[in-house]
């Protein structure tokens, strides 16, 4: 298992309900294939460098957590096909 981070911006415009069932949504999928997740981190909305889908703020959110290849692929095709999603990075980190 190797330790990752995915930062994801979502729609500044979601209800906290809803943002929160996004979060959710991937920290249940990473629980699902085997991975533990370490901490869920918030920013809240900032202003994003350039407009994405003309808008200029995001909700930004850093997940960490512990995962094989196939969550990473799993999670990056799950966050591409949703709409709340503006954008999306996961990397590898050092242990």
């Amino acid at each position: 298992m190797q330790k990752y981070e995915m930062l994801i911006l979502l729609r500044s415009d979601m209800e906290e309900e809803a943002r929160e069932a996004e979060l959710k949504k991937y920290t249940d999928i990473i629980a699902s294939m085997g991975g533990s997740v370490e901490s869920v981190d918030k920013w809240g909305v900032k202003k994003t460098a350039y407009p994405i889908h003309y808008k200029t703020e995001a909700y930004h959110a850093l997940i960490t957590f512990l995962a094989n290849g196939e969550t990473v692929k799993e999670l990056d095709r799950i966050a591409g096909i949703s709409g709340d999603v503006l954008r999306r990075m996961i990397t590898k980190t050092d242990k």
